[in-house]
Parts: C-alpha cells; sequence; structure tokens
C-alpha cells in the first residue's frame, strides 16, 4: 500500500493527468475574510436576500475525506493541497486533528508554510476545524475547551481561513436537560466567538447528530449566540428526521459553511444525496461563498473524490446556470 501514496510517484500522476490549469479565482487580497462576512446579515435581514447570478459558490475539499491516510501517515497535507489543485477545486478545509501534534498548534513556520503553498497552487483556504465537547457539567473542564477553541482561532487567522468548525457537545449529561445543557453552551460559545472576532474569524457549529440533531435544535443555539461572527457549517448528512431536506432548508440562511456530503440521513438510514436538491436549497438561500465536499466511503479517497466531485459540478451547473 505504501507504493500507492508514493510521493513522487502521486505527483507525477495527478499534475500529468491535469494539463489544464484551474479557472482563475476572482479574488483580491482579503476576500477571504469579506467572502465569509458578506454571507453573514444580521438575523433580522437573513431571509430578505435575493439570490444574485453574479455571487458564486466555490469548490472546497474537506481533508476528512482523507482521515485514514492522513491519521496512518500514507499521506500528508501537502499532498492532499497538490490533489485539490490537479482535481481543479477551489479551496482546501485544512481540518486540525492532521496538525502535527494537535491538539497542540502548530509551530508557526508550518503554518506558514502550508499557506504558502496554497497560495502557490492557486488554492484559498476556506476554513479548519477542531474537535471539542462542551458536554461536561465541570465548568472548569468546559475550560479548557475554550482555551482549546481560542488557541486554534489563533491558527486559523494565521492560515487566513475564514471560519473554524467547532461541535457542541457529543451527547445529552446524563441528570441534565436538553434546555440546561443548552443555556451552558450558548455561554462557552459566546466566549469563544467573542475571540474570534478580535482575530477576523467566523466561529461556527456542525450540526453532528451529536447535541444537535434538528433544525430546531440549531437554531436555538443560533438565535441564542446572536452574533454576525457565529453561525452554522451546515452538515447535509447529519440532521436525523424524517425528511432532512427540509431540515437542511430551514437553517441554510444560518450557514458560514458546508459540508456536502454522499449520503443523507433518514432516521438512521443512509440514502444517496439528492445533489439537486442541495443546490436548490442553496440557490435559495442566502449563503454564497465556499461549499466543501467531503467523502466518507471506504477505500481510497484518491479514487472516490473525484467521481463526487464531478457529480457535485453537474448538480451545482444544472440548478446554478452555465456561469459554473
Amino acid at each position: 500500500m505504501e507504493n500507492r501514496f508514493n510521493q513522487v510517484e502521486l505527483i507525477t500522476h495527478l499534475f500529468m493527468n491535469k494539463l489544464k490549469r484551474r479557472k482563475f479565482l476572482q479574488t483580491v487580497s482579503g476576500f477571504t475574510v469579506a467572502a465569509g462576512m458578506a454571507n453573514f446579515p444580521t438575523l433580522a435581514a437573513r431571509n430578505k436576500l435575493p439570490f444574485n447570478e453574479q455571487n458564486r459558490f466555490k469548490l472546497s475539499l474537506n481533508a476528512y475525506s482523507f482521515n485514514e491516510l492522513l491519521r496512518k501517515g500514507l499521506t500528508n497535507l501537502e499532498l492532499v493541497m497538490d490533489f485539490c489543485a490537479a482535481e481543479q477545486f477551489d479551496a482546501i478545509d485544512i481540518t486540525g486533528y492532521y496538525f502535527p501534534g494537535y491538539p497542540a498548534v502548530p509551530s508557526d513556520e508550518y503554518i506558514f508554510k502550508l499557506k504558502r503553498k496554497a497560495h502557490q497552487l492557486g488554492l484559498e483556504i476556506s476554513g479548519t476545524g477542531i474537535r471539542n465537547d462542551f458536554g461536561d457539567s465541570d465548568k472548569s473542564k468546559r475550560a479548557a475547551e475554550i482555551a482549546l477553541i481560542k488557541n486554534w482561532i489563533e491558527v486559523a487567522a494565521k492560515l487566513g481561513a475564514p471560519v473554524i468548525r467547532i461541535f457542541t457537545a457529543e451527547a445529552i449529561t446524563p441528570g441534565y436537560s436538553w434546555q440546561t445543557m443548552a443555556d451552558w453552551i450558548v455561554a462557552d460559545i459566546k466566549e469563544c466567538v467573542a475571540y474570534g472576532r478580535q482575530f477576523g474569524v467566523i466561529v461556527a457549529v456542525q450540526n453532528h447528530n451529536d447535541f444537535i440533531k434538528t433544525a430546531e435544535q440549531m437554531t436555538y443555539i443560533i438565535q441564542k449566540v446572536a452574533s454576525e461572527w457565529f453561525g452554522l457549517v451546515s452538515d447535509t448528512g447529519s440532521y436525523v428526521t424524517e425528511e432532512p431536506y427540509s431540515e437542511i432548508a430551514k437553517t441554510a440562511n444560518y450557514a458560514v459553511n458546508w459540508q456536502i456530503k454522499e449520503k443523507i440521513n433518514y432516521l438512521g438510514e443512509n440514502r444517496d444525496m439528492d445533489l439537486e436538491k442541495i443546490f436548490t436549497i442553496l440557490k435559495a438561500s442566502t449563503y454564497r461563498g465556499y461549499l466543501p465536499i467531503e467523502t466518507l466511503t471506504p477505500g481510497d479517497p484518491f479514487q472516490i473524490v473525484p467521481p463526487f466531485l464531478k457529480k457535485v459540478n453537474t448538480a451545482m451547473k444544472k440548478i446554478m446556470g452555465n456561469n459554473y
């Protein structure tokens, strides 16, 4: 298996088969954060913004698609970035788990090395993310989670990532109601969001079929935090209801980033994602910006990601028009 991921062979294979350079990104210095904030009007205004054909979506790859290979050391972030450029992604979401020494923050030297490489490849960095858990009733333990998020907010700022992805809690803590936990989670998130604002980084919670399972629950958290520096990472595969597409639509206007997945969850039954429905929801929403895709199918992501990317591009073009 090691031969399969030989670095020289991989890079040669990717770039020999991708002679056409990716389209020129219509961006200028500083646009990354501005694009994110353009998606985040006041709560009252979110449902009033019309679709504008001139505002474009950009496809990104969530590095979690390479989770197993990255964790086993069979590939690395730089090779995944090479892959993204060769496949003509606009951006990459560099999940924090894959930085050396995580959860400790990486050195500035390493951060800037990745940032420079992304620039050389013509890739934007659409976001990063970490794993936290605000489910413990012990406030001092949650304080350690807040400190973790603050440290990685600084990493996101150095990367130039507009959004950092966090979580609420892994489950409901025994002896506590959802409402009680939600209120302390909101307080914890508010502290993180205030810190993110200082560094120009939007803090975003992912609905992940954990503490957050429905659009109603997600909306409660969003509205209680009530900050333009906070929003949703809309995980298309993780609302667990009888009609998950309607749940996605209910919270689409709160999104500051997305995860477009291969499968969608119907009360525990995974079905193929209807990408045309997803792009219809996106088109009707106020969101414009990065659309990271994430593949979870077991196997070789170097082979699995490209056909899914093709499906995503086909659906996007059909719903959004020939500009894509």
